[in-house]
């Protein structure tokens, strides 16, 4: 979505750090392309107006010299685009029981996303349950039902009772929510924010006692998001909000930043259609990753979202050895499907945002892994630990190719994919080793951007 935007922001930053002398045409040319980025990302012409003010005054300012006025410049994007994203502000669950309801018109993407919120923390280790309160819409109940039912998620939802403030009063006197450590509760919307929609969700607020009421907003919503905010914020005291689509829409970054000016904290974004695809947002990090400096803390949250355990620790010591089999290929490509693909991740890497990858790349990775599969079968044990066995002889490699029924190109494009993985694990693991349930540190992500942030294309 922000793409545009990201390689305009690292344009300007390049051109500022590699002038020589900061003079009113370079300023003017990097103004000029920030303010085009800003307003196609939707952002509020007074914000861009005020943004670029202020760095054309201090790129103007005589008081400030040479390599001082650089950083200065610099930091003063950051700072300005950074502030007009809003404050970072978590979404601290208490030890008791925590009920969050959300809010929201039709069509934002409330019953979805309460199944993306449960699977995110109960991965997190909260017993989660989902109440479906929506009993206007036809279909609300049962698609509530069977996202819970596909993700292994706990649900109460009541398919004859066409009354939500019953349905809650009856789960409260049965004493089936006592267990849990988190309650989702999904509500109805309706066209638009009418008195009908205030005083229902009023009631429901007065009967559940939400520590959490969320405000559910899509991304293509664009500025109209201030409105909404403010609206929903006067009428039922919203606590945070949760942007939804923000893979699909140019406009997300007028919803972002109407948020922050109503200061309703959005809490969590979401980013497709997957139950893994949401994440917290924090301003700072979502620059970041515009700026191509990647996101590893939001990776490692995303990779242990949809990790096994007891996988993750055998493959953290084949990691922090520097030494993994063709098996363990695939399981990786696996894990990088259930998070979206490489075009998900990729803006949280350092120096791989600006890398190009070739367009449905991912999709057919999901079709080699069955085939990948079959040629490892007919390897043996010492192959699938040792590949460059195979590098080193082609008898080999045909002689696996037959036995999967597959071509020989099939085996090499296995053995690439492998010699990638291995290099990227290799060029992050020092003398000793990494640990992954860590994350890597300051040094391992330099090093990992420095070997990798000149990559102009990646192949598979």
């Amino acid at each position: 979505m922000f793409e545009k935007l990201g390689e305009v922001l690292r344009k300007a930053t390049d051109k500022v750090a590699n002038a020589l002398f900061l003079d009113k045409n370079l300023v003017d040319s990097i103004i000029k392309d920030l303010q085009r980025a800003l307003i196609e990302a939707d952002v509020s012409i007074v914000l861009v107006k005020e943004i670029s003010d202020k760095i054309r005054k201090a790129a103007l300012d005589e008081r400030i010299k040479g390599l001082e006025k650089k950083e200065h410049i610099i930091k003063l994007l950051h700072d300005e685009l950074t502030a007009i994203l809003g404050e970072h502000k978590q979404l601290i669950l208490k030890k008791e029981q925590n009920r969050i309801m959300l809010i929201g018109l039709y069509g934002a993407g409330k019953t979805t996303t309460i199944a993306k919120l449960g699977n995110y923390y109960s991965k997190r280790g909260k017993r989660v349950a989902l109440v479906g309160l929506d009993v206007h819409r036809p279909a609300a109940k049962e698609q509530l039902k069977q996202l819970a039912e596909k993700h292994k998620l706990h649900y109460f939802v009541d398919m004859k009772e066409d009354d939500a403030i019953k349905t809650w009063n009856d789960l409260e006197k049965s004493g089936k929510l006592k267990d849990f450590d988190l309650i989702l509760i999904d509500t109805a919307g309706r066209h638009s924010l009418d008195n009908e929609l205030v005083q229902e969700v009023k009631t429901l607020v007065k009967y559940s006692k939400p520590t959490e009421t969320i405000l559910v907003m899509p991304a293509d919503i664009g500025q109209a998001a201030k409105k909404q905010a403010q609206q929903f914020k006067d009428a039922v005291s919203i606590s945070g909000v949760i942007i939804t689509r923000m893979d699909s829409s140019a406009k997300g970054g007028g919803a972002l930043t109407a948020c922050a000016e109503t200061k309703a904290p959005v809490y969590f974004i979401t980013t497709g259609e997957k139950i893994v695809d949401i994440e917290e947002f924090n301003p700072k990090t979502f620059l970041s990753r515009l700026l191509g400096m990647g996101d590893l803390e939001s990776l490692m949250e995303k990779i242990r979202s949809v990790a096994d355990e007891s996988k993750t620790k055998k493959m953290q010591e084949k990691v922090s050895e520097g030494n993994l089999s063709l098996e363990d290929v695939i399981e990786q490509v696996k894990s990088m499907n259930s998070l979206g693909g490489f075009e998900k991740i990729k803006s949280m890497i350092p120096g791989f945002s600006s890398a190009k990858i070739p367009e449905n790349v991912l999709e057919s990775q999901q079709e080699k892994v069955s085939k990948w599969e079959h040629i490892i079968k007919s390897m043996t044990p010492e192959e699938k630990n040792n590949p460059t066995l195979l590098e080193k002889q082609t008898s080999r490699i045909a002689r696996v190719a037959q036995g999967a029924g597959v071509h020989t190109s099939d085996v090499r494009a296995l053995l690439k994919q492998y010699k990638l993985l291995n290099e990227m694990v290799k060029s992050t693991t020092g003398k000793g080793g990494l640990d992954m349930s860590q994350g890597l540190d300051q040094r391992q992500m330099q090093k990992l951007a420095k070997k990798f942030g000149k990559v102009k294309k990646i192949r598979f």
